[in-house]
C-alpha cells in the first residue's frame, strides 16, 4: 500500500496529514515539516485539505471522508461515538462511558481517546471532565480551548444530551 504525506499549517499549528490512495490513516500536530508526496496525492488526501482549510475558516462543520484508524474493537467503538458528538457540543469521559454502555469504562475510554490518531475529523477535543474542566488533548489545552471555542462551545460550554 503506498502511503501519501503532507502538512497543513493551521491557527493551530502544523498538522500532519498522512492517508492511502483511499482513506484518510492519521492527523496528527507535528511540530516539523518532513519529506511529503505533495506532487502526486491522492483526491481523498486533497479533499481532507480542502475540507480542513474550510472546517479553519469557518465554513465546514462535519467531515465527510472515509477513514481508516488502527485500534483495538473497543478504541473503534470510542473514536465512532466521538464521530456523533455534534459540532459546537461537549461530553464529558463518563457520558461517553454510558453512552457506550459500560459506566465503569470511563479511564477505558479516556484512553482509547488518547490514542485518536485522527485529529479534528474525529473529534476527541470535545470531550471534557465531568466537572466541566478541559483535561487531556495530544496537542495540547490551549488547542483544545481554540477548537472548542472556533465550535462555539467555550464560553458556555455545551454538553451533547443526546439523540
Amino acid at each position: 500500500m503506498t502511503i501519501y504525506t503532507s502538512f497543513l499549517t493551521t491557527p493551530i499549528g502544523l498538522l500532519k496529514i498522512t492517508s492511502s490512495k483511499k482513506e484518510i490513516l492519521e492527523i496528527l500536530f507535528s511540530d516539523t515539516f518532513t519529506k511529503t508526496s505533495e506532487d502526486s496525492l491522492p483526491d481523498i488526501h486533497l479533499n481532507c485539505i480542502s475540507q480542513l482549510n474550510r472546517y479553519f475558516s469557518g465554513k465546514l462543520s462535519d467531515f465527510a471522508l472515509a477513514l481508516k484508524p488502527k485500534g483495538t474493537g473497543f478504541q473503534q467503538k470510542v473514536w465512532q461515538a466521538l464521530r456523533e458528538i455534534p459540532h459546537g457540543r461537549t461530553i464529558s469521559y463518563q457520558d461517553l462511558a454510558d453512552r457506550l454502555g459500560d459506566p465503569k469504562a470511563t479511564r477505558a475510554v479516556a484512553a482509547a481517546n488518547g490514542k485518536n490518531k485522527i485529529a479534528i475529523i474525529i473529534p476527541c477535543h470535545r470531550v471534557i471532565g465531568s466537572d466541566g474542566t478541559l483535561v487531556g488533548y495530544a496537542g495540547g489545552l490551549h488547542k483544545k480551548e481554540w477548537l472548542l471555542q472556533h465550535e462555539g462551545a467555550i464560553p458556555q460550554l455545551k454538553m451533547f444530551t443526546g439523540a
